[in-house]
């Protein structure tokens, strides 16, 4: 160790090697008297050590009859000279420093440092995770986009269930929105009662505030009374206000003479899946009722059927008897599949199409309202064999004149 390294070291440090090096007054010594002490103190002791090696080294010569050049010892000019430029390395007593020791503290301080940002990074995201409304995409509808939805349902007299949708997009701009008043807020959902018919412009008031977390996109409500009503999910801050991210359709409660229905998958429901979409107002002419027959379709992977005319008063049925011309275009492809040898050759009038690896192909055509006869021309890989087949399919398409539900059904195919 040198003087340049003592100079690097705190006051502390040197006092404690002054101690153990039993320098009377180091307590009350400043730092560069530290250094001097511990400097003089470690060349004293430098110096008494050679004088020894040198001592033996003469006596071990005479022993031996040899003549060997003895070592010189430094003067004290030549101590001060080493002591002002730092360049001799200072032996201090051993283990004054204890490194072993102190890198071992180090290290464990570091492990508990990391130990405990480890801990904070977790229950950040744990928190971020319960707090986020985020819809995580189902793997089942990878083809869907999501949206910010909320389609409310009703299950029975005493319960509503409500099913959303929210995109991160929204969540970040509600975010930037309520600003610091972000970090106490917490996710809720609003039932809202509505009074006024239709036609009329509602009015809404809070009957109830339900506080849910995220991970979730579906919640059972129950109600004690009959009543219209519609919810809303967003995030309250402490002071009470409400940030919106969707709002739901609205629905009037079933009657208490309706069974509860609970079950919690889509395939559950599937076989009374008309009585809920009915419950729910999937038949009136609300533009909510469109979302709400997308959600079961998509969910059900089935089309709902019509409205039957036990759904619909007299004046509905006049009005629907008065629309005329009701449109609908009915379309048609034509899909050709099927499996060969792999690496061979393949045609479809006279087109090359794609063979997979496992030697399966796939193609969508067009089918005009006539007949048409498709050839399909295969080749072996090898290109000694070679195959044809005809495909003749006809397409026959006729509108029928559109008729009021009620009357006779002449018009069948």
């Amino acid at each position: 160790m040198t003087v340049a390294s003592l100079k690097q070291m705190r006051v502390r440090e040197l006092a404690r090697m002054a101690k153990q090096s039993k320098i009377r007054g180091w307590h009350a010594m400043r730092k560069d008297q530290l250094i001097n002490e511990l400097v003089r103190r470690a060349t004293a002791a430098k110096s008494i050590r050679d004088a020894n090696a040198d001592r033996d080294s003469h006596k071990e010569i005479r022993e031996e009859g040899s003549t060997v050049e003895t070592k010189r010892t430094p003067s004290k000019k030549d101590q001060r000279k080493s002591k002002t430029n730092g360049s001799t390395e200072i032996e201090l007593k051993a283990g004054s420093l204890k490194p072993d020791k102190r890198r071992q503290k180090k290290k464990q301080a570091s492990v508990q440092r990391e130990s405990t940002v480890k801990m904070i990074k977790e229950a950040q995201a744990r928190r971020s995770r319960v707090k986020s409304l985020v819809t995580q995409p189902e793997p089942s509808q990878k083809g869907n986009t999501l949206r910010n939805r909320a389609v409310l349902m009703a299950r029975g007299p005493h319960w509503l269930h409500v099913f959303w949708e929210i995109t991160n997009d929204s969540v970040h701009r509600v975010k930037a929105a309520m600003g610091t008043t972000w970090h106490t807020a917490v996710p809720s959902l609003r039932v809202l009662e509505v009074f006024g018919d239709k036609g009329e412009t509602p009015s809404e008031r809070i009957f109830r505030e339900i506080q849910i977390h995220g991970g979730v996109k579906n919640w059972f409500i129950d109600v004690h009374k009959p009543m219209s009503c519609r919810v809303e999910i967003g995030y309250k801050t402490r002071c009470g206000k409400f940030y919106k991210l969707c709002r739901s359709n609205r629905i009037a409660a079933a009657p208490v003479s309706r069974i509860d229905s609970l079950d919690t998958h889509w395939k559950d429901i599937e076989s009374d899946s008309s009585r809920i979409f009915s419950l729910s107002g999937g038949y009136t002419d609300d533009t909510d009722s469109e979302e709400l027959r997308e959600l079961f379709q998509e969910r059900l992977r089935q089309p709902l059927g019509p409205p039957t005319t036990n759904n619909l008063t007299h004046n509905e049925v006049n009005t629907y008897s008065e629309k005329k011309g009701f449109p609908m275009k009915v379309d048609a492809e034509l899909v050709i599949f099927g499996r060969t040898e792999k690496g061979s050759y393949l045609s479809i009038k006279g087109e090359p199409i794609d063979i997979a690896s496992d030697g399966s192909f796939r193609i969508r055509l067009e089918m005009p309202n006539r007949r048409q006869v498709i050839p399909i021309y295969g080749q072996s890989a090898s290109g000694l064999e070679q195959q044809t087949v005809v495909l003749a399919v006809e397409r026959n398409t006729r509108m029928i004149e559109p008729s009021p539900i009620g009357e006779t059904a002449s018009n069948e195919l």
